[in-house]
């Protein structure tokens, strides 16, 4: 996702799990801890054959001029997030930065539960973050030369050609405290959309995944990814 207000943007990150996997694997997440997988469709036989247990769960889908209205209207209403906040959730300065910032939100939520490499760039970066509000979090990243460079190389590696141009936007799906959080960095703050637990995330977020894409029933620019824990 592009912003005309972004002074810094990037090439879009490609909706590609192999591209994904070898931008995490290469950033601190080893491979035998965690991997993206396609997610071919919200119906339940088809959540069923997705790689378990899921972990967090990533979404494309296209800018309207109805979800840009109602991401305005929201922004008006909430207040910014509190630091001390068991979500970890950043805010993007960036343009086109959303897939690379979904896949931080998707990361820094299971720390817990995955196992980065001690002193990789994932490690460091989530430790020196991990006490700034989402606007501190979104400069640092700005501002990181290393993790620009990366996020470059995984964008041309695509099998479509980068172009800054494009009119999608990767948002995060993860859970915290029993509850299904939203983590879009062009908000303000999570949207919690009710209790879930590890076993129900992946159905979860497919339901709120359907009531998205009816609002768009022109269009075909969706897709679904889920970060899953590695057997």
């Amino acid at each position: 996702m592009a912003e005309s207000s972004c002074a810094k943007r990037w090439l879009p990150l490609e909706a590609n799990p192999d591209v994904m996997n070898q931008f995490l694997w290469g950033l601190g997440v080893p491979p035998n801890e965690a991997e993206c997988c396609d997610v071919y469709g919200l119906d339940d036989e088809l959540l069923e054959v997705v790689p378990k247990p899921v972990l967090a769960v990533l979404f494309l889908y296209p800018l309207t001029p109805q979800s840009e209205e109602e991401r305005i209207k929201l922004n008006s209403e909430t207040k910014v997030q509190d630091p001390s906040s068991t979500v970890y959730f950043m805010r993007q300065t960036v343009g086109n930065a959303c897939g690379t910032i979904g896949l931080l939100h998707a990361i820094g939520n299971i720390t817990s539960l995955i196992k980065l490499s001690e002193g990789s760039f994932l490690d460091k970066f989530f430790k020196s973050t991990s006490s700034m509000d989402p606007m501190q979090r979104a400069l640092f990243l700005e501002n990181d030369r290393e993790m620009e460079v990366a996020h470059s190389e995984a964008a041309t590696a695509g099998e479509t050609e980068a172009s800054v141009e494009v009119n999608t936007h990767f948002i995060c799906f993860t859970l915290a405290d029993g509850q299904l959080y939203e983590l879009d960095g062009r908000r303000s703050e999570p949207i919690s959309h009710g209790a879930s637990s590890p076993n129900s995330l992946l159905k979860d977020a497919a339901r709120v995944i359907q009531e998205m894409i009816k609002k768009n029933p022109d269009s075909i620019n969706f897709n679904v990814i889920a970060i899953s824990k590695r057997a």
